[in-house]
């Protein structure tokens, strides 16, 4: 371990036991992804294998079908991909917006899609090579300059079918035309925004675009899977060449999703506590603040709820059941193990409507359930 990373451990830990001043943390201690990755294990967005390992999701098909059939109608199967080659901007083949001086038009034709931003005195243009998320929500692109990757200043977003500008990026008006197109993402922004998006680019610790998976493949969560395929061929199956997360205890199975969702120290040290409504998106670090989760149930988990295999269930009664499960399903029932939270007095169907209620960050055009697991009372402050 490294001085950074040891100097992290002990930040993280401090913050955890609540010396920051900031929100205490969670029953169990949650780690900081920088940490995680430099276990032994795999863990997402670890990139210390060596390309040859990866062997795709085609190989894993083979005995997995089922799980790979589904898990490919997934939004994580599709986090990236080419620019020219997304649905979204097929279908929206032209796109024009104006911020103060500044005049966008987003062009997808003849294999490319090129943003054009001009002004009263000039223009320039950038061809757009990676777009970002599936587009349910919306999507962000990505372009190269001068060695350098750059967020583009404007996504595409779902639901009003147009453009505006970038989550997390300013909302006031560029101070010149290069500012307008983008922002310069840092090489350490690069890495981890390629290891969420996409899998195995970065190999041996090198960041290497030119053999990568886009999306989210089998091997981005289970790890690389040349060894593990070579065993099953010869009729060995011996554990511990690829992982199965479903075995992790509940504090690193949430980890484990926050590699790319926000672990509860990942918000924490990054100073995204007190931002309001923004760390909706970080469903890990708000289920952990959940009186539920601090109660220690080993149930409570990320994948309790949602099954990686197969795409996001949005009907709010889908969840009853898991809900049910720990709280007894009529008034006055018998607290036990199994069963040890109190009914709620109001209802027992679409309990996550009032428990979970949907948030709306300004300017994302989007919903995110709140996994901060309350009783929400009318007027009642966003808890940060």
């Amino acid at each position: 371990m490294t001085f950074r990373h040891a100097a992290l451990l002990v930040l993280g830990l401090a913050i955890a036991r609540g010396v920051s001043g900031q929100s205490s943390a969670p029953e169990g201690i949650s780690l900081p992804t920088d940490l995680r990755v430099q276990s032994p294990e795999w863990w997402p967005t670890k990139g210390d294998r060596g390309r040859e390992e990866y062997v795709g999701s085609a190989e894993c098909a083979k005995c997995h079908a089922e799980k790979a059939a589904t898990y490919q109608t997934t939004a994580m199967a599709h986090a990236a991909g080419a620019a020219a080659d997304s649905e979204m901007l097929q279908q929206h083949k032209l796109v024009r917006l104006r911020i103060g001086p500044y005049n966008y038009q987003l062009q997808t034709s003849d294999g490319k899609s090129i943003l054009q931003i001009s002004d009263q005195k000039s223009s320039i243009s950038e061809n757009l090579l990676w777009a970002l998320g599936v587009g349910h929500m919306g999507q962000t692109y990505l372009y190269e300059r001068d060695g350098s990757f750059y967020e583009s200043h404007l996504s595409f977003f779902s639901a009003p079918e147009a453009l505006d500008i970038t989550p997390g990026q300013p909302r006031d008006t560029p101070q010149a035309l290069a500012d307008a197109a983008g922002r310069r993402l840092s090489p350490d922004e690069t890495h981890r925004c390629f290891a969420c998006h996409t899998t195995a680019s970065t190999a041996k610790n090198a960041f290497d675009l030119t053999h990568l998976f886009p999306g989210v493949t089998c091997e981005a969560c289970h790890g690389p899977g040349a060894s593990h395929i070579a065993l099953a061929k010869s009729g060995d199956i011996a554990p511990g060449l690829i992982l199965n997360p479903a075995h992790l205890s509940r504090v690193d199975s949430v980890d484990f999703c926050g590699a790319c969702h926000r672990t509860w120290e990942d918000v924490v040290i990054g100073g995204l506590t007190g931002v309001g409504v923004f760390n909706v998106r970080f469903a890990p670090y708000r289920l952990e603040n959940s009186k539920c989760w601090k109660k220690g149930d080993e149930r409570i988990t990320c994948v309790a709820c949602h099954d990686p295999h197969q795409p996001l269930v949005r009907a709010a009664a889908s969840y009853d059941a898991r809900c049910l499960a720990c709280h007894n399903q009529t008034v006055g029932q018998k607290r036990s193990t199994a069963h040890p939270a109190p009914a709620c007095p109001v209802r027992t169907s679409d309990c996550v409507t009032c428990h979970m209620p949907p948030v709306e960050p300004p300017g994302l055009h989007s919903t995110f359930t709140d996994h901060w697991i309350r009783i929400v009372r009318k007027g009642s402050p966003y808890p940060n």
